[in-house]
C-alpha cells in the first residue's frame, strides 16, 4: 500500500484535483479544509506525511505546523501562494521538510513528497552512528545529534545538523553547492540553491560566526563551501 498523505487546504477545487493526482501516483489520501479538521483526521488516520497550506482559516499554518510536529512527529511539506523569502525562512526554521509555492507542477510536488519520505524512512531504518566527530573545537555527538563549539552547546535543527555533519566529514575540503544539496536534501533539489544558502546563514549565526566575515564555514565563490577547523 502507498504512503498515507493528509492534504490540508481550504481550496476545495485544489483538494479534489490534487487528491486525485496523488491517488493516481499510488498514495492514499485524506483531506481537510481547516487546521482543526486536519488535527482530528490526523489523529484518526496517522498519515505518513502532511501537505499543509500555510494560510489556513482559523489557525495560522505555522502554528499548525508546530502542533503537527510536536504531536505526530510526521514530515510536513508547506503549500503556499506566498512568495516572500520570509515565509520560506520561517517555515524551514520551524521544521518544515519542504516548501513549494503555488502554482506548482504536480509531478514536481510528487517527486518532492517521495524524496521526503525516502529521507524519513532511510533515517528510521539506519542505526544511529556511534561516537563523535571532532573538527578543531567543534564536536558533533553523532548518536545524540548534539553540537558544541569551544565547549558551548549549540541547538541546531535536524537539517542544520545534517548540513554541518556533511561539511565536518571533509574538513578543509570544498564541497560544491550541488553536492551539498544532493547529500543533505536529495537529488530533487538540483538547481535550487536557495535552501542551502538559508541554512548556511543560520549555521554561521548559531555557531557564533560573523556572517559578513566567516572563518569556520567559508564560501568558495562560484564553487561551494568548506569547514575550516578552529581552536
Amino acid at each position: 500500500m502507498g504512503a498515507r498523505i493528509l492534504l490540508v487546504d481550504d481550496d476545495a477545487l485544489l483538494r479534489r484535483s490534487l487528491a486525485f493526482s496523488l491517488e493516481q501516483a499510488g498514495f492514499r489520501v485524506h483531506t481537510a479544509a481547516s487546521a482543526e479538521e486536519a488535527l482530528a483526521v490526523a489523529a484518526r488516520e496517522r498519515p505518513d506525511l502532511v501537505l499543509l497550506d500555510i494560510g489556513l482559516p482559523g489557525m495560522d499554518g505555522l502554528e499548525d505546523l508546530r502542533r503537527f510536529r510536536e504531536v505526530l512527529g510526521v514530515p510536513v511539506v508547506f503549500l503556499t501562494a506566498r512568495r516572500r523569502e520570509l515565509d520560506q525562512v520561517v517555515g524551514l526554521e520551524l521544521g518544515a521538510d519542504d516548501y513549494i509555492t503555488k502554482p506548482f507542477d504536480t509531478d514536481v510536488l510528487i517527486a518532492r513528497i517521495r524524496a521526503v519520505l525516502r529521507r524519513v524512512r532511510g533515517a528510521s531504518a539506519s542505526p544511529p552512528p556511534p561516537g563523535r566527530l571532532v573538527v578543531g573545537d567543534l564536536v558533533l555527538d553523532l548518536e545524540g545529534r548534539t553540537v558544541t563549539v569551544a565547549g558551548r552547546p549549540v541547538v541546531l535543527s535536524p537539517k542544520e545538523f545534517d548540513l554541518l555533519y556533511t561539511l565536518a566529514l571533509a574538513p578543509n575540503r570544498v564541497l560544491s553547492t550541488e553536492t551539498l544539496l544532493a547529500q543533505v536534501w536529495g537529488a530533487e533539489y538540483e538547481g535550487q540553491p536557495e535552501t542551502l544558502y538559508v541554512h548556511i546563514r543560520w549555521l554561521r549565526e548559531k555557531i557564533g560566526e560573523d556572517p559578513e566575515h566567516p572563518r569556520r564555514i567559508v564560501t568558495v565563490r562560484g564553487v561551494g563551501y568548506k569547514l575550516v577547523p578552529q581552536g
